[in-house]
C-alpha cells in the first residue's frame, strides 16, 4: 500500500443514483468513503427502500454532515436532527428525511455502508 493516497470525491470509483439520491464512493486502500447527497423531498422510506427493501434502513452509519439538515427516527422511537458541522453514528433500524429546501450532504466513513448503501 502506498504511504500516501488521495482521491477527489468528484472522480469516484462508483456512483449510485436512486431517486433524489447521489452516492459517490471512493476507495483508499482498505478504506471506503462515500459522499451522500440527498435532495429536498428525499426520504429513506420513499427513495432507498424501493431499491433495498425492508421496513427501515438496516445500515450502520458513521459520518459527518457537510451541508443541510436531516431528521432521523429510529425504530425504537428516538429521534434526532443532524445539521452541518455535526458527526453522527446511527445503528441499523431507522428512517430519515431531508428537512427544508437545502440538499443534505454527508461523508460516510462506515466502510460496509459506503460499499453497499443504496445498492439493490
Amino acid at each position: 500500500m502506498a504511504a500516501i493516497e488521495h482521491r477527489n470525491m468528484g472522480a469516484p470509483d462508483e456512483t449510485r443514483t436512486p431517486d433524489r439520491t447521489r452516492l459517490e464512493v471512493v476507495k483508499l486502500g482498505d478504506a471506503t468513503i462515500a459522499r451522500l447527497t440527498a435532495q429536498p423531498g428525499w426520504r429513506w422510506s420513499e427513495c432507498i427502500k424501493p431499491v433495498v427493501g425492508g421496513e427501515s434502513c438496516q445500515a450502520a452509519h458513521l459520518g459527518y454532515v457537510v451541508a443541510g439538515h436531516l431528521h432521523v427516527r429510529a425504530d425504537d422511537g428516538t429521534e434526532a436532527d443532524l445539521a452541518a458541522g455535526e458527526s453522527y453514528r446511527l445503528t441499523p433500524g431507522h428512517d430519515a428525511w431531508v428537512v427544508g429546501d437545502e440538499q443534505f450532504v454527508a461523508l460516510e466513513f462506515e466502510a460496509k455502508t459506503a460499499e453497499t448503501y443504496a445498492r439493490g
